[in-house]
């Protein structure tokens, strides 16, 4: 999966800028939500990095990763 970059980021603003000014048309309303599920799905990834790296400890001592936990899509 593809991660956001600066240069992207920078794009949705300036799109969602010139949205409060006026109207996009119709190829910059494709390019906004493309680049808007682009950002979405990487927030999710990094979270989801970021969770993989979390383990539990139980009261009986026991130690669960959440890596390991099956996650529905």
């Amino acid at each position: 999966m593809k991660l956001i970059t600066e240069d992207e980021i920078a794009r949705i603003n300036e799109l969602w800028h010139k949205s409060k000014e006026g109207e996009l048309t119709a190829s910059e309303k494709e390019e906004q939500e493309k680049l808007r599920r682009l950002y979405i799905d990487s927030v999710k990834q990094n979270l989801r990095g970021h969770l993989n790296n979390i383990s539990i400890k139980h009261e009986d001592g026991s130690i669960t990763r959440l890596s390991d936990k099956k996650v529905k899509e």
